[in-house]
């Protein structure tokens, strides 16, 4: 596995949208490990792929902290199993509930920056998951915010682009600012 350079906005590749996985390959599954151990470094709770330049429609997502909470004596297979990885190619909304829920999101290619964002509260969603198996189910909480902001990924949308322009201005200053301070 190797951690991936994790692409910044305002870079174009952003913007793009991701294409269709046609057939889950043994390549597909490498990428996708490959995106958990970057999205771990991080730390984040979800990577979609063209965030580490791979324009093709997947993400990862795991809403468990890594280590947080675990007791220094635990052994390594026990945090695995603390861990809930999810891996969504080709995912799709087939329904959205017409309840909204805010939260405060983040996102590694705007670092250090959140912002309120609402979407619908539950979402029904179909995709493929790395052994090429289809799923289907109805998602709430977190993870459907989590899923939500990772496929806006895939269609060349960051989670800035649902701000006002005015906030979305804001946001982009302080980061560029964030920028220089750090070097």
């Amino acid at each position: 596995m190797a951690i991936l350079p994790i692409i910044e906005t305002p870079d174009p590749r952003l913007k793009q949208i991701s294409k269709p996985v046609e057939t889950v390959t043994d390549a597909h599954r490498t990428l996708i490990a490959d995106m958990f151990e970057t999205m771990y470094d991080a730390p984040g709770i979800g990577l979609a792929a063209i965030q580490v330049g791979v324009a093709e429609r997947i993400l990862v997502i795991d809403l468990q902290p890594e280590e947080d909470g675990t007791p220094d004596d635990a052994r390594p297979e026990d945090i695995k199993r603390m861990r809930e990885p999810r891996v969504f190619i080709n995912p799709e909304i087939t329904w959205e509930s017409p309840e909204l829920s805010v939260y405060s999101e983040g996102c590694l290619s705007v670092p250090e920056m959140y912002a309120d964002v609402q979407r619908p509260a539950r979402i029904r969603v179909t995709w493929l998951d790395e052994q090429g198996q289809a799923h289907d189910e109805e998602l709430d909480g977190l993870l459907a915010t989590c899923l939500q902001h990772e496929m806006d990924h895939l269609n060349g949308v960051l989670f800035i682009d649902h701000l006002s322009k005015l906030k979305r201005d804001m946001l982009l200053k302080k980061l560029e600012k964030l920028r220089r301070v750090r070097g």
